[in-house]
């Protein structure tokens, strides 16, 4: 149901049924705002490569204003306005906006053009108080976090941080979360507003961050949590099977990963392809195949741009969409055999040997009598840390192992001991590898703070660890 904007505009929003219309805009939604009347359409973080669309809009009467941050194509949609710093010509400095960024410098210009000309409506609206949402948008989209992107979200955070919108109050406390970081919105808040959308109806999430009733947004958060748990699972049966076929497939030359079956749940494939480049460092494609249709998530290694290798295999692609990590695609069943060679063969060419080593690279080797609050607060003030700006990595090398032990199932804890030394370590994920953990070891880790019962104390969150190389 549309309701007055703060702006003054009758407006209204569609989120599409990602199992059903994909990502993008959509035909059938399209028709639906013709018939409800809509006179324009606004697309956020979509559109740039919606031809078709672009010309039904048109012909049905819309005026359409694409703003979106995804690699244009050769030609644009049939539009008012293309909104997007990518484009040739776009002297907007920062390339790097994420999809809500870039709507909310929509935003800052339309409230210009509105006080210029006498039409703004009083009081003034403060969009300053529009950031919690953008820093959530921001983050979700895995963009560099530096330049405006982080200027957006330090600005956000904080009022994430104080929970003045009622749907992130109620997000935060079933995702149980005390105080506000990057890390913190990136894998629990925007998992669980994402975890709708996988798997039923993304709206719920808009419904909850727009939510003005109490017990509505209660209702909504502990949906959006259940929702999260049935991801979880599902992702984890995704990920044993692919890497069932992986183990069986994959020969050493192999420099690409492109899997496909039907009883992969499309909602899950894109979480589970970055746990599979994570795993074996090659670019990957995984399609869940739905009636003899395949929809595909793809998640690439550095120096491997997705969407020019899409760009070059889009021959055998129904369509195709992304930027230089990640990428989606629509593949007819018949064609996946001949998409997989011509993209193994594309990889073939762009990366090398030594391209497909996975290196673990750190800021600085110290020393564990150098680690203290006082460096702690230092590094902290560098946040936020997430996507192109990674929280620093130190490497410690010798390290004694004290006490190790299986925390909650799949972690790790553990003292490290040197020269007299000791800090208490974490390691989440890793429980498979405790009998590494013995003697002298090699470790990388970040410096954070463990609070328990009113107490905080400095902790290693060890990311990868070694046995010792003595030099």
């Amino acid at each position: 149901m549309a309701w007055k904007s703060q702006f003054g505009a009758q407006v209204d929003y569609h989120i599409p049924l990602r199992l059903r219309d994909g990502y993008g805009l959509a035909q059938s939604a399209i028709e639906q705002c013709a018939t409800n009347g809509t006179k324009l359409l606004i697309s956020v973080d979509c559109g740039i490569s919606a031809l078709s669309e672009g010309k039904l809009a048109a012909q049905l009467g819309l005026d359409l204003i694409v703003t979106d941050h995804h690699q244009p194509l050769d030609s644009l949609p049939q539009a008012v306005a293309c909104i997007n710093p990518w484009l040739t010509g776009c002297e907007y400095p920062d390339k790097r906006l994420s999809g809500v960024g870039v709507a909310f410098m929509v935003v800052i210009a339309l409230r210009s053009r509105l006080r210029d000309a006498g039409m703004l409506p009083q009081p003034q609206v403060d969009i300053r108080y529009l950031l919690d949402l953008v820093a959530l948008g921001t983050i979700a989209d895995l963009v560099p976090l530096h330049g405006v992107n982080r200027l957006l979200v330090k600005s956000g955070l904080r009022l994430l941080d104080q929970g003045q919108r009622l749907g992130i109050r109620e997000l935060k406390r079933v995702a149980d979360v005390k105080s506000m970081s990057a890390g913190v919105v990136g894998f629990k808040l925007a998992p669980r507003l994402n975890a709708a959308g996988r798997l039923e109806d993304a709206a719920l999430g808009v419904q909850l961050l727009l939510s003005k009733e109490q017990q509505l947004a209660e209702t909504l958060a502990e949906q959006l949590n259940s929702f999260n748990s049935k991801r979880q699972a599902i992702e984890s049966r995704v990920l044993q099977q692919a890497l069932e076929l992986v183990i069986d497939e994959l020969p050493d030359t192999q420099h690409t990963i492109v899997l496909a079956d039907e009883r992969w749940h499309s909602g899950v494939i894109g979480i589970v392809a970055s746990r599979l480049v994570e795993m074996f460092h090659r670019p990957t494609v995984l399609i869940a195949i739905d009636d003899g249709v395949g929809k595909g998530s793809a998640r690439s290694i550095a120096g491997f741009h997705m969407f020019n290798a899409f760009s070059h295999c889009a021959q055998h692609l129904s369509g195709f969409g992304g930027h230089e990590f990640a990428a989606g695609l629509s593949i007819k069943i018949e064609d996946i055999a001949t998409f997989s060679a011509a993209f193994e063969s594309y990889a073939q060419q762009q990366l090398s040997a030594v391209d497909l080593l996975p290196v673990r690279h750190f800021d600085a080797e110290v020393l564990l009598q150098e680690l203290d609050r006082d460096l702690y607060d230092e590094i902290n003030a560098l946040a936020p840390f997430g996507a192109g700006n990674p929280e620093p990595l130190f490497m410690c090398s010798n390290v004694h192992i004290q006490r190790p032990s299986i925390v909650g199932e799949k972690h790790l804890r553990f003292n490290a001991q040197q020269d007299g030394y000791s800090h208490p370590c974490i390691a989440f994920g890793v429980a498979d590898r405790l009998e590494e953990l013995t003697g002298n070891v090699d470790i990388l880790f970040n410096l954070t703070i463990n609070s328990w019962r009113d107490r905080e104390t400095l902790q290693l969150q060890v990311k990868d660890f070694r046995p010792c190389v003595v030099s």
